[in-house]
């Protein structure tokens, strides 16, 4: 087991790391509880869409967060028991719990039509951005081979076709 350096309870990165999760736990709360007096109408066929889209990404956040086991953090730092994940959810996006939040803020927003709500969900999507950014390369430095997998794999968005390499072959997986 490798520790993460400089992985002690107040040290800079801890400090970095807690931080960017309060600020999402922060976001997320004011995604799910702004005001919901809707800022433009929505028509019940799209309330209900949207709440379906906000399931969808609940599910797969839960599934991505089972999928990591005892590694599972809230931490961007990974922990002792982490494990380089590349197969099943982690094949198609470098970071499907962000992705499923954030599919359940969109789907959210759909659902309810509230300005506050949207901005506040934009503001979650910059902070995951970072994070998943600050995250990588804690990643890095921990395991060798996650700028191959990085290089590979798409950081929230699955593509929809197979990334072709420079001669135009579809690449070995």
């Amino acid at each position: 087991m490798h520790a993460a350096p400089h992985s002690g309870a107040g040290s800079r990165p801890q400090i970095i790391a807690w931080s960017l999760v309060a600020a999402q736990l922060l976001l997320i709360a004011a995604v799910a509880v702004a005001p919901a007096r809707p800022g433009w109408p929505v028509p019940w066929p799209v309330r209900l869409a949207g709440a379906a889209v906000t399931v969808a990404g609940a599910v797969l956040a839960a599934a991505a967060a089972a999928g990591l086991g005892r590694g599972l953090t809230a931490s961007p730092l990974p922990n002792d028991a982490a494990r380089l994940r590349t197969t099943g959810l982690y094949r198609r996006v470098r970071h499907p719990v962000y992705s499923g939040l954030l599919l359940a803020a969109a789907g959210w927003i759909i659902a309810s039509g509230s300005l506050p709500r949207a901005i506040a969900a934009v503001a979650l999507a910059a902070l995951l951005a970072a994070k998943s950014r600050w995250e990588e390369t804690q990643l890095t430095r921990r395991f060798p081979d996650y700028p191959a997998y990085a290089a590979r794999t798409p950081r929230f968005m699955p593509r929809p076709w197979p990334r072709r390499s420079r001669q135009g072959q579809h690449p070995q997986q």
